[in-house]
């Protein structure tokens, strides 16, 4: 499942047929979920089957949950949706607006799940983790990694200095949530090197808020990757990456949109209007048409010119970080 596993057609992968002799669209994505980048890119390209150098396969869980697996094979799969190898698990949760206790419940449990066997493939049981949370806490629609940090049951403490309390096996744990670089003058990731390079942990969860090109997934899905996070990618503010390749241990991203562009608002209530057209019998071949291509470029390229191109969230988003809040905190206190 996880990058250390081996694909038998990796080495030299077949051609798409439905690829070869076609020249394939790329673009700027303008968001972090792996998922939706390899929707993008088929639907630019008339794709029906699968892209060359990606695996996927969907579970549904219950009637509001679903998981989807996408992995990244080759360097054929990270060039088409501008993502590095590895896996991303992205969990669909409906109807979190009124989402009861139980249904959070059953989101942390699928993320936990999903959670455990991510870490079980990269440290041992005992391994020690520390925790990240990203974002400010004064910015609501960024303050989902803070407002995890501080539901996470954190043992490193009590382990190095009461271990007569804590029962034995039990897994060291830490959490940092170390602000934004406007606040701190300190770029994230010099923050983190210098406490993995004092706290040695063997593996780093890092937290963050995420942008999506659906107002769907705006706080309904949960991204879990083992390929790390680059933080501020989806609203174009890019700030150093956080991975392996700089943090020198393995790096676990979870996040979850919070905000879409002004364009992709538009984008998809053009295609909720073209929808009510047709369903009431007076569409025409233009509006199909209209509805079959992705608008958003040239709804960005209107808006840019007045800086109209807002990043938008919804009016709830404060219970919507609440929920949020105790699907990943829950998660992953469970997992460890």
């Amino acid at each position: 499942m996880l990058e250390n596993s081996n694909s038998s057609n990796q080495t030299n992968p077949p051609k798409n047929p439905e690829t070869i002799g076609k020249q394939t669209k790329q673009f700027n994505f303008r968001t972090d979920l792996a998922s939706e980048r390899r929707d993008l890119y088929k639907k630019a390209n008339s794709i029906e089957n699968e892209i060359q150098g990606i695996e996927s396969e969907k579970e549904e869980i219950n009637e509001n949950i679903s998981v989807e697996r996408v992995k990244i094979t080759n360097e054929e799969g990270e060039k088409a949706i501008g993502k590095p190898k590895g896996n991303y698990i992205t969990i669909d949760i409906k109807k979190l607006r009124i989402a009861q206790d139980e249904d959070i419940e059953k989101s942390a449990e699928t993320l936990s799940n999903e959670l455990k066997k991510v870490i079980d493939t990269h440290i041992d049981k005992q391994g020690e983790i520390l925790v990240v949370g990203l974002g400010n806490i004064y910015v609501t629609p960024d303050s989902l990694g803070p407002k995890v940090i501080n539901e996470i049951e954190i043992t490193r403490h009590i382990i190095n200095y009461l271990p007569q309390y804590v029962e034995e096996g039990t897994r060291m744990v830490s959490a940092i949530s170390p602000g934004v670089l406007g606040t701190t003058g300190i770029e994230t990731l010099e923050i983190l090197k210098g406490i993995v390079d004092n706290i040695n942990p063997k593996l780093v969860i890092v937290i963050d808020a995420l942008a999506s090109r659906s107002i769907e997934r705006i706080s309904s899905t949960v991204q879990l990757s083992d390929t790390g996070i680059v933080p501020g990618a989806g609203v174009g503010n890019t700030r150093a990456e956080i991975s392996q390749a700089t943090l020198g241990i393995p790096v676990i991203a979870i996040g979850i949109p919070t905000v879409v562009e002004t364009a992709v608002l538009v984008n998809d209530s053009l295609d909720l209007f073209i929808t009510k057209l047709q369903e009431e019998a007076k569409s025409n071949d233009y509006l199909n048409q209209l509805k079959e291509q992705d608008n958003y470029e040239e709804i960005k390229e209107a808006l840019l010119p007045g800086d109209f191109n807002l990043i938008v969230t919804p009016k709830e988003i404060d219970d919507l970080i609440e929920n949020m809040k105790d699907v990943v905190a829950k998660g992953i206190n469970l997992s460890m």
